[in-house]
């Protein structure tokens, strides 16, 4: 777990600039500081500051501290069938996420992950962040297929994870979804937290956290509509507790009440959701980098049945 400092400015410090007098209060260097602070890791009575602010003399400072750089461990290599390298350097690897596999291992899982699969080709990630999933900024579900990045360097970690935090990455899916949504084009504002009943779901609750999706219909067919979805925050299954709270859950997931006879129509074993677009600046300098990943062969095989013939 990071370690956190939380204590007033003293009076020694007042008027320091923020770099500087952490690298005083804690034993840091300044660059740490100053990395620190640009991470988003500094707050001073809970707002947070740069590395050239003042810092004022009684204000609560909390500092977040990196954990110690470790050796990077590599969990049980394991090739993974269609786990495809997008693009790769010094500080990211992008990759296009198969159906069936896992970011990174957890418990009860036992199947194939990023992180295996990355390890079995070669990649060094970096060592940022809980052992068994070091280099992981953001996920996407087992049934979920798609574009995902990897931090490959310490630095590349913290850029990256400040930038998901500020919401800074674009995040474009691609849904097929039972029915027509009305509007055609819209935002859905609905809090999600965990299922009170089944803890492996979620569901939309008055006292969940903030979650807000919009989407737009790129296509209607008969018994489905294919939209394109952007989210605003990324909660755990968040479009698909969203649509399934509109009634329109995504084709194929059983979890949260697709209709399996359309389901098993169109061949689907999983839910219809792709991770179409990923869009972030990278973490060396600043350049938009923009991935993009085509549909795998079981959801285009859908989108050609629920097509109707010419």
């Amino acid at each position: 777990m990071p370690d956190t400092r939380s204590m007033p400015v003293p009076d020694g410090l007042d008027g320091l600039r923020v770099d500087a007098g952490l690298a005083r209060l804690l034993g840091l260097s300044r660059t740490v500081s100053a990395a620190l602070a640009e991470a988003g890791d500094v707050t001073l009575d809970g707002h947070a500051v740069g590395k050239s602010d003042r810092l004022p003399a009684g204000a609560w400072l909390e500092v977040v501290l990196p954990e110690p750089e470790r050796a990077p461990v590599v969990l049980d290599p394991e090739p993974v069938d269609g786990l495809r390298v997008l693009l790769a350097d010094d500080d990211i690897i992008v990759v296009d996420k198969p159906v069936g596999v896992a970011a990174h291992p957890s418990p009860g899982w036992t199947g194939p992950t990023v992180v295996s699969g990355l390890a079995a080709a070669g990649f060094r990630v970096a060592t940022s962040g809980a052992e068994e999933r070091q280099g992981i900024v953001h996920r996407l579900d087992v049934g979920t297929s798609g574009v995902m990045v990897v931090a490959a360097s310490e630095h590349a970690y913290t850029v990256l994870k400040r930038a998901f935090k500020e919401r800074t990455v674009t995040k474009q899916y691609h849904a097929v979804v039972q029915g027509h949504p009305d509007p055609s084009s819209g935002t859905i504002d609905a809090p999600i937290g965990r299922h009170p009943r089944h803890d492996w779901r979620f569901a939309v609750l008055a006292d969940g956290k903030p979650s807000v999706t919009h989407y737009d219909t790129i296509e209607a067919f008969p018994s489905a509509s294919l939209l394109d979805v952007h989210l605003e925050t990324g909660r755990t299954h968040q479009i698909r507790v969203h649509f399934s709270a509109l009634r329109h859950p995504c084709v194929g997931d059983a979890a949260y009440g697709a209709d399996p006879t359309l389901s098993a129509r169109l061949g689907l074993r999983r839910q219809w959701l792709h991770a179409r677009t990923l869009g972030f600046d990278h973490p060396a300098d600043g350049h938009r980098v923009e991935v993009t990943s085509e549909y795998p062969d079981d959801l285009q095989h859908a989108l050609d049945v629920l097509r109707p013939a010419p």
